[in-house]
């Protein structure tokens, strides 16, 4: 009888890659689709394409500090914003356009502001931290806003320019080149994600999620975790405030602003947190919706976006994604 246990328990074991790895084909595939039924729904408005996978890319970072870390922050603009500036810099100040060089200084600005801000912000706990993140971002917006001879300031960051990738594909008035550059980036760092949540790394930062007493108790240090999540948040925004720099040509202080973050947020518990899928289903929903009933309806957009808010956080509380792939899998096991 334990033999036959053990040899069922093995060969479970055994298929946990096998079906992980079918997920991650299944989502690589769906972030494909889905972004080329939005080419042949919006061909005239790939600029809100390529903006909605810059934000996805925020919204992703703060799902692996909020969702898989249970860091409460409403600061993470901030991350975003640096990685913008980096590139935006190094192109306005320094005329390096190279658009993989600009996405690496924002992978490294991201990276940087998230060591900052992890520092101070993993310093406290539950409400305290969110006072901290909302002086962080204010600290940030206010410093750009007086470095204006690096950033522009108020105006804005101008003077961007980005260089055909690998010298042939150059970024058109159309925006073909930058969507197709923005879905490259985002499936990359998409795989690279997956592959982070499910690492023991990844499952360490959940454990302190549930239970950082335990965790300290079996010698690691939860502290240390966070910050190299953090870290790794930071770079992931960065990316996508490199992205926005580069198809935009131009960075504003809203970057940095605190509205972009409350509204990640805002998209990350709509979708569901603790889930890639989640982060990018609510990041799309999300902006779409704000998109559509904002040109439908000018005066009362906001009142549509805050009901459909407040349905999902009534009707569906882990999120449009997280509820649905829970009631799928309730189906499954009911059926077994």
């Amino acid at each position: 009888m334990a033999i036959v246990m053990d040899t069922e328990a093995a060969l479970s074991t055994s298929a946990r890659p096998r079906r992980s790895f079918g997920r991650d084909v299944a989502g690589v595939a769906t972030i494909i689709l889905v972004a080329v039924i939005g080419y042949l729904l919006f061909p005239d408005n790939l600029a809100l394409l390529t903006r909605i996978v810059a934000v996805a890319l925020l919204v992703l970072s703060l799902d692996l500090v909020t969702g898989y870390c249970g860091v409460a922050t409403l600061g993470h603009a901030a991350l975003f914003g640096s990685g913008a500036y980096a590139a935006g810099i190094l192109s306005a100040h320094y005329g390096i356009n190279d658009p993989l060089l600009m996405t690496l200084a924002g992978v490294v600005g991201g990276a940087a502001a998230g060591l900052v801000s992890g520092a101070i912000i993993l310093r406290g706990h539950g409400l305290p931290q969110l006072v901290l993140s909302i002086a962080l971002i204010n600290l940030f917006h206010e410093f750009a806003n007086k470095a204006s001879s690096w950033t522009g300031g108020s105006d804005g960051l101008s003077g961007i320019s980005a260089d055909p990738i690998f010298g042939y594909f150059e970024f058109d008035l159309y925006g073909h080149t930058a969507y197709v550059f923005a879905l490259i980036l985002l499936l990359i760092v998409f795989v690279i994600l997956r592959l982070l949540v499910r690492s023991p790394f990844g499952m360490l930062c959940r454990g302190i999620k549930e239970d950082p007493i335990r965790i300290r108790a079996m010698g690691a240090s939860p502290k240390a975790a966070l910050m190299k999540m953090y870290v790794i948040s930071g770079a992931v925004a960065g990316v996508g405030g490199a992205l926005n720099a580069i198809t935009t040509q131009v960075v504003g202080l809203d970057s940095l602003s605190f509205t972009l973050s409350a509204e990640s947020l805002v998209m990350l518990v709509l979708g569901g947190t603790g889930s890639l899928f989640g982060a990018l289903s609510g990041t799309v929903i999300f902006m779409l919706f704000e998109d559509y009933v904002s040109a439908a309806n000018p005066f009362h957009w906001l009142t549509m976006v805050g009901a459909l808010l407040i349905g999902v956080v009534l009707f569906a509380p882990k999120g449009l994604y997280g509820s649905t792939a829970g009631f799928f899998r309730r189906k499954r096991e009911s059926g077994r």
